[in-house]
C-alpha cells in the first residue's frame, strides 16, 4: 500500500466536469494498492495517517493531528503512485492490485478512517478525475 499526504487549506476532485468530493482544511490522501496488501494494512494505515501530527499547535510547532484540528479527507484512488520505471521509460503497473481488489481495499481503508471518527470524501474508483487543492504548505508525506 502506498498513499501520499498532502496538508490542504481545501480540496476537491471532480469527474466530467462534476464535483464529486470537497473539503476544507485537512488532508489530500492518494491511495495505491499492491497485490500482498491485506485489510489489516487498511486498519494500520488508517491509525497512523488518523495520529499523524502534522498540523501546527499554538507555537508554530507540527504537533496536532487531523482529530486535533478537526480535518477532513479527502481520499483518491491513484493506481499510478504504483508505476515502475525502473527498466525504461514507459512505467510498468504490474506492482498495482487488480482493480476488484485495489477498490475493495480502498474502501476498506476509507471505512477505516471513518471509525475513527474521521469525515471522509472521495473520489470514483477507476474514473478519470481532476484534483484541485489549497495546500496548507510545503507539507507531503509519502506512507
Amino acid at each position: 500500500m502506498k498513499t501520499v499526504i498532502q496538508r490542504v487549506n481545501r480540496a476537491s476532485v471532480t469527474v466530467d466536469g462534476n464535483v464529486v468530493g470537497k473539503i476544507e482544511r485537512g488532508f489530500l490522501v492518494l491511495f495505491g494498492a499492491e497485490p500482498t496488501d491485506t485489510d489489516d494494512d487498511c486498519v494500520k494505515l488508517a491509525e497512523k495517517i488518523s495520529k499523524l501530527r502534522i498540523f501546527e499547535d499554538e507555537n508554530g510547532k507540527t504537533n496536532l493531528s487531523i482529530k486535533d484540528v478537526r480535518g477532513d479527507i479527502l481520499s483518491v484512488s491513484q493506481f499510478t503512485l504504483l508505476a515502475d520505471c525502473s527498466h525504461g521509460n514507459r512505467p510498468s503497473f504490474i506492482g498495482a492490485a487488480k482493480p476488484d481488489e485495489a477498490n475493495r481495499l480502498y474502501e476498506k481503508f476509507n471505512e477505516e478512517l471513518r471509525l475513527r471518527g474521521i469525515k471522509v470524501e472521495t473520489g470514483v474508483f477507476g474514473a478519470h478525475m481532476t484534483v484541485n487543492l489549497e495546500n496548507d504548505g510545503p507539507f507531503t508525506i509519502v506512507l
